[in-house]
């Protein structure tokens, strides 16, 4: 059995496993109970009452996070040559066609988001098995399928973020970082969980969010209670 250090023992004695926080009350211990030395992430796991196996059960979409993530994005933007311009002026780390094909085809992956236009998606296609397994390839249903790059890019370094739910049925998603004001990341959760709410399907039957728990990269979780959500 791994041993716990001093400091997450201190740590584990400040939660209680049996109560269910609101989310700002999570949101101000979370900062307390972190033992990481650098600025970790705050991270949300809600584990839904659906079948993703189903197909209009397979929950997928983005939200904007009022506050941003805490973590600046490198992003790709695939476009034709007229639109590349366009893209780096938005805030793309890079943009183009062909090159970044070739990059991609080679094993790079250094970026966190691909951008794609509509009529480059043929080319781009073919890079599935790449970026498929690490989560990057664009998708219409994520807003990184458009004509429109340069809003896009935008939304992405305004903060917006992808979530999608696993084959368990939970959804892990970050909120912000241990640095942010409690109240910035009791705003950013709260986005993120209402937005769940919002797009309940309408067959999932039974309880829908049966448990959420916030956790930083290294801290206890903490139950959340879901009558907290706005």
């Amino acid at each position: 059995m791994a041993k716990i250090s001093k400091a997450r023992a201190a740590a584990n004695k400040k939660v209680d496993a049996d109560k269910l926080y609101s989310l700002e009350e999570a949101m101000s211990l979370i900062k307390e109970v972190t033992t990481a030395k650098f600025d970790a992430s705050v991270d949300v796991h809600v584990r839904l009452g659906i079948d993703p196996r189903k197909a209009d059960q397979a929950l997928r979409g983005t939200v904007t996070l009022p506050h941003g993530t805490g973590k600046s994005k490198k992003v790709l933007v695939f476009c034709t040559p007229d639109k590349v311009q366009e893209a780096l002026d938005a805030g793309a780390d890079y943009a183009g066609l062909d090159e970044y094909v070739q990059k991609v085809q080679g094993g790079w992956t250094d970026i966190d988001v691909i951008i794609a236009m509509p009529n480059v998606m043929a080319q781009v296609g073919r890079l599935g098995r790449v970026l498929g397994p690490r989560g990057l390839m664009p998708n219409p249903k994520t807003g990184t399928v458009t004509p429109n790059v340069a809003a896009a890019v935008t939304e992405v370094k305004g903060g917006k973020i992808a979530y999608r739910v696993d084959k368990f049925g939970i959804i892990h998603s970050t909120c912000g970082r241990v640095s942010f004001e409690p109240a910035k990341l009791t705003e950013n959760a709260n986005e993120l969980l209402s937005t769940l709410l919002k797009v309940k399907p309408s067959s999932a039957k039974g309880i829908y969010m049966k448990s959420i728990t916030v956790a930083s990269t290294m801290s206890p979780g903490l139950k959340i209670d879901p009558k907290s959500i706005k």
